[in-house]
């Protein structure tokens, strides 16, 4: 009898996704693994689209077809074999962002167990206002009780009754938690404009650009400022009936069209009626600016149908609880089982132990300031991503390989050990676990380290070093081992002097009430780098993103402030840019060349060629996107999708231009030898010296090899870029350029960086200074906050923990400063970098 071995790693042979280079690895299983590397080398590629995108196919392959064509499928990944690979779960860098019903109780799916153990151990009420007490009786005959006191006939409240999304729902806002009118405000752009200028901002709205003519024919005035109308002209404006009549609408040719019902549609109208007709979330997202949007005066935004909350649970109701943070729920549901009778006990016990079990992945993973009733919406990334997690915790599932992109997305150096602890219950569960990360706690908390590279795009795609930590560290190949060690550089920029510092002045922001910030007073100095810290929910994103850039916009358009913001002061700072991590483009038509100005140079260098003038081609010849340059099979993508039936569509490259997007006569012109489509297979770094006398094209190029993205190529796809890459490629248009007067606003700049990548990002930082810019980042990473020249810190922790200033000043101050949780980390980080300086 042949003894059965058990595989101890996953084998993978010849794998040739995106860049990776007929890669051969072992990866361990059963351990956790990070995986690490430059932005581009490939890291994403080995874990999400060879192991898990194999995993997750083989795992739906044994599945029913009928069960399959419903589910969202993954094509066979570009590798020869791979071999003992388990069925793969995927955490991704950028969870979807959630719907306006979305709740952290519905995500965690603790709302869900919280609505049972009010079905079955609450105090229900009879019509006539008897309230029961628990008993085993109501638990099991949820639906049909009668009254002991009255004995009335009534119907109790099941579980579905308490779910605010369906028949719990309040029905004035529907579950909503608030209600939305239109702003009168808001509906008039500028009361000294006149309504033929513009006056009326709901007449903008697509279709009913005509408007103002159809309000002249009509007999209002709309060549006087709108002020000066009669209160009855402007009660017409805003709620007039609805009306036909006949207009001449001249064009801006000089032709006159004539129609003969043109209806009038007041201001309000045409909001109320474009918000009835659409579906598309981008006008939805336009019409809301018309609305204000106000807590329902019924249910007082607990989203629950008030008479819901007549039911209680150890004298609170469903909102009550709802509103409470995980930290007190989980002290609340500790005392539920004292309170019921005794014959209740048992089943008391078993609803509270599945409560308090969907509750601890949440308060391992440090998200335990977090209310059930908070909105999905208003969570940050690093948030959502450990809701997902949590919820993965709890399937408690065994022989599962987890894929995990940059879990550290969002997360204070404070919450990475319970994510650390999170990935060792999963491992001790019988599963694996896989890292993309560049986070060094994390990566020195692996039981093994992969490392891709050495570079990025076509010089990455290779393994340059495996192990554990330990052996990592001493390897001189290893380009993460000295950021594990300490031996790198960590700052390079000088250290300002308190007059340095505030040399330029400073942006002055008071914040009087918003979500968790309650009179909070802070400065940015100008023409410096401010990082902006603290813990998840601290108040960051309040402060930066909905204090300081409103304030900043109205003062730059002469508006009154936000009505949370008590002063702002912009020190002659009028612009403000906002750089996120979000992709770039929407789909594979969007490329570097297209994002950047490349591709338009390059339009129109080919179609000077001595060629392209005796073809007759003009510059349009040369866009992929028109139907003159496009292959005609592919349409310019380069790729045909081919439906399969039940198997996953799959997506090969075009067989008629082989990827080369262009048809064949556009094709037949060269310059310099190169045609169009050679030009755009190149990288940055290789197109340098081709187009060394092109000044237009080659001041791009070098922008984008200062800012570390020399590696990619010029048709690259650019939804396809890191969260990192992303943001530089974002800034390629202001580099080179003065910008005093521009305030840069970067929400987690690290987000997919190399430790060695973030050293290029501060020296963009510091590009956006020299010309004048003042730069402000959101940021956990440690290395970015010991660049910065300014810290501040909120906390000390999240949620109604946080809201306030804690510490600012250099990054030395703060570290120095025992109140800031960042300042701990921040001064570990500069004892370990100081300690091993040669």
């Amino acid at each position: 009898m042949v003894k059965a071995t058990i595989p101890t790693h996953i084998k993978v042979r010849g794998a040739h996704v995106n860049n990776l280079k007929n890669l051969d690895i072992d990866i361990p299983l059963n351990a956790f693994v990070a995986i690490t590397g430059r932005s581009g080398s490939g890291k994403s590629s080995l874990a999400m689209g060879v192991l898990y995108a194999e995993g997750a196919r083989r795992y739906l392959n044994a599945l029913s077809t009928f069960t399959r064509r419903r589910i969202n499928q993954v094509g066979k990944a570009n590798v020869d074999s791979v071999q003992y690979l388990p069925s793969a779960l995927a955490l991704r860098q950028r969870p979807q962002v959630p719907g306006v019903r979305s709740t952290v109780g519905t995500m965690s799916e603790s709302l869900n167990i919280l609505r049972l153990v009010f079905s079955r151990l609450g105090t229900p009420v009879c019509p006539y206002g008897h309230r029961q007490q628990p008993t085993l009786a109501v638990a099991e005959n949820m639906g049909h009780l009668v009254c002991p006191t009255c004995g009335v006939h009534f119907t109790a409240y099941g579980a579905e009754d308490f779910a605010f999304n369906s028949a719990g729902a309040c029905p004035t806002c529907g579950g909503l938690g608030e209600v939305r009118q239109i702003d009168p405000d808001l509906i008039i752009a500028d009361e000294n404009q006149t309504i033929q200028a513009g006056a009326v901002a709901s007449w903008h709205l697509p279709g009913r650009n005509f408007m103002p003519i159809v309000a002249r024919e009509i007999g209002i005035p709309i060549d006087v400022p709108y002020k000066d109308l009669s209160a009855a002209d402007k009660q017409r404006v805003l709620h007039g009936p609805k009306q036909t009549i006949a207009i001449n609408i001249p064009s801006s040719k000089g032709k006159i069209f004539h129609m003969d019902n043109a209806v009038y549609e007041n201001a309000f109208a045409a909001v109320e009626d474009s918000m009835a007709t659409t579906k598309n979330e981008r006008a939805i997202t336009r019409l809301n600016k018309f609305y204000k949007f106000d807590t329902c005066p019924d249910c007082r935004g607990s989203r629950f149908n008030p008479k819901l909350l007549n039911q209680l649970l150890n004298g609170k109701n469903i909102a009550e609880v709802s509103a409470m943070t995980v930290a007190d729920l989980h002290q609340f549901a500790t005392t539920i089982v004292d309170w019921l009778p005794a014959k209740m006990a048992r089943l008391g016990q078993s609803l509270v132990d599945e409560l308090l079990l969907s509750l601890q992945p949440m308060e391992d993973l440090g998200l335990d300031y977090l209310t059930l009733s908070r909105p999905g919406a208003t969570l940050s990334t690093g948030e959502l991503q450990r809701i997902q997690l949590g919820r993965t915790l709890r399937s408690a599932t065994t022989g599962v390989l987890y894929v995990l992109d940059e879990p550290s997305v969002g997360l204070h150096p404070a919450n990475v050990n319970g994510l650390i602890k999170a990935f060792r219950g999963l491992v001790a569960q019988g599963n694996s676990v896989v890292v993309v990360d560049h986070d060094t706690s994390i990566i020195s908390a692996a039981d093994y380290v992969i490392e891709i590279g050495p570079g990025a795009g076509k010089h990455g795609g290779t393994v340059v070093d495996q192990g554990t930590v330990a052996a990592i560290k001493t390897q001189p190949t290893s380009l993460i081992a000295p950021f594990l060690t300490g031996h790198a550089t960590l700052r390079e920029r000088p250290v300002l002097t308190d007059h340095q510092l505030w040399a330029k002045g400073a942006l002055d922001l008071e914040v009087a009430h918003r979500f968790n910030i309650q009179d909070v007073h802070v400065q940015f100095p100008k023409n410096r780098l401010t990082t902006v810290t603290g813990m998840s929910g601290a108040g960051k994103t309040t402060l930066v993103l909905d204090s300081l850039i409103p304030a900043l916009n109205a003062t730059a358009k002469h508006q009154a402030l936000p009505k949370h913001v008590k002063a702002f002061d912009n020190n002659h700072v009028r612009h403000v840019v906002e750089v996120d991590s979000v992709p770039v483009g929407k789909n594979v038509r969007s490329t570097v060349a297209t994002y950047t100005n490349i591709l338009d140079n390059l339009r129109r260098l080919f179609a000077a060629t001595p060629d392209a003038q005796a073809r007759g081609y003009g510059a349009s010849q040369f866009s992929y996107n028109v139907k003159a340059g496009a292959c005609p099979v592919c349409g310019g993508t380069g790729q045909i999708s081919l439906d399969v039936q039940y198997l996953p569509d799959i997506t090969e490259v075009c067989p008629q231009c082989h990827g080369r997007r262009y048809n064949q006569a556009t094709l037949a012109v060269t310059w310099n030898g190169y045609t169009i489509a050679d030009v755009l297979a190149l990288s940055v770094d290789e197109a340098l010296p081709l187009f060394k006398d092109e000044a237009a094209i080659e001041n791009t190029l070098q922008i984008l090899h200062a800012m570390g993205l020399g590696y990619l190529l010029l048709g690259e796809s650019t939804p396809e870029l890191s969260g990192g890459e992303a943001q530089r490629l974002k800034l390629t248009s202001r580099i080179g350029k003065r910008q005093t007067g521009t305030l840069f606003v970067f929400d987690e700049p690290s987000v997919g960086l190399h430790p060695l990548d973030i050293q290029q990002l501060v020296k963009v930082f510091d590009q956006l200074i020299q010309q004048g810019a003042t730069v402000i980042a959101i940021e956990h990473d440690l290395d970015v906050i010991a660049n910065a020249d300014y810290v501040i810190d909120m906390g000390p922790a999240g949620g109604i923990n946080g809201g306030h200033v804690v510490a600012t000043g250099t990054p030395q101050a703060v570290s120095a400063n025992p109140a800031s949780v960042t300042g701990q980390y921040l001064k570990q980080h500069f004892e370990l970098f100081s300690a091993n300086q040669h």
